[in-house]
């Protein structure tokens, strides 16, 4: 008997989107950027610093601590414990996020998933609030899920952006999404300085640690709450291998990352881009991710300061993400990143030269950052829209998604080593530079129309 051929479904036409649609996608910025600024950026990096040390038999309040923990009885640097956490949360999204973009591309049920990872990561964020004490190994637990879940999430949110407009469209639509999540993220964040200033005593380094924790907590029910709206209004867009269905949605999504990851070779330029992105993002999230803890460990700044500035560069990212992708609309988006790494590069070496115990030169560099923190990250996500080849937009930013939003890898194991061998938090600043270097030769070397055409996809007007 002759096979059976199984006619192929077309791809459905792009229907448009409406602007509740758009607002909906706006939206889930807002809701999951209070993870990564009140969490990620500010509280949580110092937070479990000090529970560790408290682990290591360290003093609450001493301005240094030379004491290890031994999580599975690995011997770890109590300062070093939060950056090699990061590294370990992204080494587990490596085998994570692909596997849950090619479910996502099989599923004609998207916005479950992204409940499902949205509220597991904020109910993990909310648990927060049972470490206390020296309580190290559940805080590092707690972050791995909740940091995992985050990336899950991003993930599905992403691959809805193809969807949301045409190629000339998508910049627009990717900055507003990130310009939006600065305001969410920066609102709660003010909030949670207010209470800090209020309530802080001082001395009182028990209350200063509560305060931290209960913050975070805020983060995740704050994450979990405005995640309905979007789960309301976005809506499903199947791709035609969610149309066919006939089998199981997570063992034929194995099976199609499977196949994508044999077949990626046919687009070598996409693949070239996605390696430049995740050096250079990486430093970026770095840069995010251990600032809070170089400004209390090594330039001795009090919280407070950390969380003005912080909330300087969110409000400040808001117009510079807007900012950036009108340039982008001039001079295209590809130019526009470039720059971006140009600027991220001469903030590190401010940053490098920063007097301890000097709050406004802190915030200053600050400010430089949010003026091109949301643009660089949006730009690039808008970016990798056009390599991805139709159809398989999750799995593709399952990929991307490895060094995106606090999921760095590389660079928090830098920063941890260099500070294990050299107890210095500047030293180890100073060896992030080969990221954004690195990761600027890399762009530039991408023929990014040519890298559009290749994934089948129509190139922007102006690049």
């Amino acid at each position: 008997m002759a096979d059976t051929v199984t006619p192929a479904v077309a791809e459905p036409a792009h229907p448009g989107s409406t602007r509740r649609e758009r607002t909906g996608w706006y939206l889930y910025d807002w809701a999951n950027s209070a993870f990564q600024t009140t969490v990620i950026t500010v509280f949580l990096g110092p937070f479990l610093t000090t529970v560790a040390e408290l682990a290591a038999g360290c003093e609450l309040g001493a301005d240094s601590c030379d004491g290890s923990v031994h999580p599975l009885g690995i011997r770890v640097a109590a300062g070093s414990y939060y950056p090699y956490l990061i590294s370990l949360s992204v080494f587990l999204t490596v085998f994570v996020l692909p596997v849950v973009g090619a479910v996502a591309d099989r599923s004609r049920h998207k916005k479950r998933l992204l409940a499902l990872a949205a509220f597991t990561g904020a109910a993990a964020t909310i648990g927060f609030v049972f470490v206390t004490g020296e309580r190290y190994l559940l805080g590092g637990m707690l972050f791995l899920i909740a940091n995992i879940s985050f990336g899950a999430a991003v993930v599905v949110y992403n691959s809805f952006l193809p969807q949301l407009g045409g190629p000339d469209e998508r910049d627009a639509i990717s900055s507003r999404g990130w310009a939006i999540g600065y305001l969410g993220g920066g609102l709660l964040l003010a909030l949670n300085l207010v209470a800090v200033t209020l309530l802080s005593e001082e001395g009182n380094d028990q209350r200063t640690l509560d305060l931290a924790r209960w913050s975070i907590v805020s983060a995740g029910v704050w994450w979990a709450a405005f995640t309905l709206l979007p789960l309301r209004w976005l809506r499903e867009h199947p791709t035609a291998a969610a149309l066919r269905g006939g089998g199981n949605v997570l063992t034929d999504g194995f099976r199609q990352l499977g196949r994508t990851l044999r077949e990626i070779k046919a687009y070598p330029l996409t693949l070239f881009f996605l390696l430049a992105f995740l050096v250079f993002n990486d430093g970026i999230q770095t840069v995010i991710t251990l600032a809070s803890q170089y400004g209390t460990e090594e330039l001795r700044l009090e919280q407070s300061t950390l969380i003005v500035t912080i909330l300087l560069v969110q409000f400040l990212a808001f117009g510079g993400a807007l900012a950036l992708g009108a340039l982008a609309r001039r001079i295209g988006a590809w130019k526009t990143v470039l720059l971006s790494l140009v600027l991220w590069t001469l903030v590190i070496i401010a940053a490098f030269r920063l007097p301890a115990e000097a709050p406004v030169p802190f915030m200053i560099l600050g400010g430089c950052i949010g003026l091109v923190l949301g643009g660089s990250q949006a730009l690039s996500r808008s970016l990798f829209s056009q390599l991805i080849p139709t159809g398989k937009e999750g799995e593709y930013y399952g990929f991307y998604e490895i060094s995106d939003k606090g999921t760095s890898w590389l660079g928090p194991l830098a920063f941890g080593l260099v500070f294990q061998l050299t107890s210095s938090y500047r030293v180890g600043l100073v060896s992030l530079l080969i990221f954004f270097v690195v990761g600027f030769a890399l762009l530039a070397a991408v023929p990014i129309r040519r890298a559009i055409i290749a994934a089948g996809n129509t190139p922007p007007r102006v690049l």
